[in-house]
């Protein structure tokens, strides 16, 4: 074989694609249902968007992003995470239109690429969906985003997910914030890992996202940002809490739940799924109330949420909520000679007409063949069609699994597989 595909990146098998459609389809059935509506944005932007919205000095930036220079001399980035494309476009297409204080709701099913170190569930090119919701700055919005979240992990079986909450602050409470983590780390720095010796200076709140055991403990004893919020920070974060409350919705709050994106402000959330070891976050988000003015629309409050569907799809496994056995479904048609192959194309293409799923044997094997194959393929049906049914213009119906046969008329069939479908 003379190529493989690159490190970091799956191929999705067909035996393994019914999983993600089930898991796409249950998303977006949901936003239908929350009124979200659907947007695509290109696989790649002007590098520039990244850098100014996520933070010149986040890993993903600084470590992470695929970056190219196109022909024509521009710097463009491959898809890096959800939320700034969606924003570029919102800003761009005018999406706010003439009512300036219209809530705009939208989501999206997006692979997204990072050069990160690759490890089960995490991958160079990654599926995530997401959801953003944009013009509000209420906290019941907020609260919308993260049971729209819920709601999809449980209808995936997933029953167990854990939700953490904090509040991040913002340009106003933040600053006072930074200065105390740094002067309390500060002693402390010598032991920590490179990365944080590095983000003590450029992105000092990710200090309390290190993964790195030593700097965990370090940072079991840092001051919460909690205790420094402003007044409008604590007021919108109490609101939150009472909100989910109202809904039923547990949640644990976790001062170190900061996010790896610079834009965040105020909320911030993480979904947690055990049974994942150390990489355990399955999704996560928060509200954003400064990021459209960075990229030049006018101030626009905004709180939206980005799942990995492989992680998802792996904690679904975990938790035993996969259904193994795939159900049997179409219909088979199984045609004797070459008097019945005409007939059984023409079969075929009515079934099709109609939705039923339908397949025929190209190779006209023997009927034994045929029929063994129908059924290692999974078909519920095989339509027979030999020299008595072609003299009879009828059709031998065979239940896959229990084997029982009958003979009924060839224009009596789509209706009889309709109601069997149902």
């Amino acid at each position: 074989m003379l190529y493989q595909r690159p490190r970091g990146v799956n191929d999705i098998l067909p035996e393994e694609v019914g999983r993600w459609q089930q898991a796409e389809a249950t998303f977006r059935d949901l936003c239908r249902v929350y009124n979200y509506e659907e947007i695509r944005t290109p696989i790649f932007e002007q590098t520039d968007l990244f850098v100014r919205t996520v933070g010149e000095n986040t890993d993903i930036v600084s470590k992470e992003m695929y970056t190219f220079e196109d022909r024509g001399g521009r710097s463009l980035t491959l898809r890096a995470e959800g939320t700034a494309p969606t924003i570029r476009a919102y800003l761009e297409n005018h999406l706010q239109g003439q009512d300036p204080e219209r809530l705009v709701k939208l989501y999206y099913l997006s692979p997204i690429f990072r050069y990160d170190r690759p490890q089960a569930g995490r991958y160079r090119q990654h599926h995530q969906v997401g959801a953003e919701a944009i013009g509000s700055p209420r906290p019941e919005v907020d609260a919308e985003i993260i049971q729209l979240s819920l709601t999809f992990f449980e209808r995936l079986g997933l029953e167990e997910v854990t939700l953490l909450l904090n509040s991040v602050g913002c340009q106003q409470c933040r600053p006072q914030y930074v200065s105390a983590l740094q002067e309390f780390v500060q002693p402390h720095l010598h032991q920590m890992c490179e990365d944080c010796q590095r983000r003590y200076e450029t992105n000092p709140l990710r200090l309390l996202d290190c993964k790195n055991e030593t700097c965990r403990q370090i940072m079991q004893q840092a001051p919460s940002m909690l205790d420094m919020l402003c007044d409008e920070c604590a007021t919108h974060f109490d609101r939150l809490q009472q909100t989910l409350d109202l809904l039923g919705i547990d949640y644990t709050i976790d001062p170190q739940i900061v996010r790896g994106l610079d834009y965040y402000t105020k909320t911030a959330f993480e979904f947690m799924a055990p049974g994942l070891g150390a990489q355990d976050s399955i999704g996560g988000g928060g509200r954003y109330d400064e990021l459209i003015e960075q990229c030049g629309g006018p101030p626009t409050p905004a709180v939206g949420v980005g799942i990995g569907l492989e992680r998802v799809l792996i904690a679904q496994q975990v938790a035993g909520a996969v259904e193994e056995v795939q159900p049997r479904q179409g219909v088979f048609v199984v045609t004797i000679g070459e008097q019945a192959w005409p007939e059984g194309l023409k079969l075929l293409t009515k079934l099709r007409a109609v939705g039923l799923k339908a397949e025929i044997d190209y190779r006209q094997r023997s009927v034994r063949a045929q029929l063994r194959y129908a059924d290692s393929e999974g078909y519920q049906w095989a339509a027979i069609l030999g020299e008595d049914e072609l003299k009879q213009q009828s059709v031998t119906l065979r239940d896959m699994v229990s084997g029982q046969q009958e003979s009924l008329p060839q224009s009596e069939l789509i209706t009889r597989l309709q109601v069997e479908d149902e």
